[in-house]
């Protein structure tokens, strides 16, 4: 049986190869989705657990991420603005992270485990000049 098309044509699916996405990239994808949800705020760095600053609008959240096979597992550690209800922002963090990791890599994330580290304020707001 022939793998490609008549006529010069592409060759079936299963016969063009794979493409793989390396976890950072992974990682990277899930991020920016996490970002997109409002009132998610960012996890100071840690060394041995002690953080190196405040968790806040200013810094991002902490995201890991690893595909097996079609499935991505993604681990966020975020901050979140207070008073948002913790449980309904992620729900929005883990249906928005879903939805942009199978729109942008084709990968199904099945496991998006979230780890709210704290309550902060909100984002200061921009100086307007009159």
């Amino acid at each position: 049986m022939s793998t490609t098309a008549p006529y010069g044509g592409l060759a079936t699916p299963e016969t063009r190869g794979r493409t793989d996405i390396a976890d950072r990239v992974l990682e990277q994808v899930a991020a920016h989705a996490v970002a997109e949800v409002e009132d998610v705020g960012g996890v100071a760095p840690r060394v041995l657990g002690v953080p190196l600053g405040r968790d806040s609008h200013d810094v991002a959240p902490r995201v890991t991420a690893h595909a097996e096979g079609q499935v991505a597992i993604v681990k966020v550690a975020m901050s979140a603005t207070y008073p948002t209800p913790v449980r309904d922002l992620a729900r929005r963090v883990r249906d928005n992270v879903m939805a942009r990791v199978r729109e942008l890599t084709g990968l199904e994330a099945r496991q998006v485990d979230i780890e709210v580290t704290r309550l902060i304020g909100p984002p200061p707001r921009e100086r307007r000049l009159r």
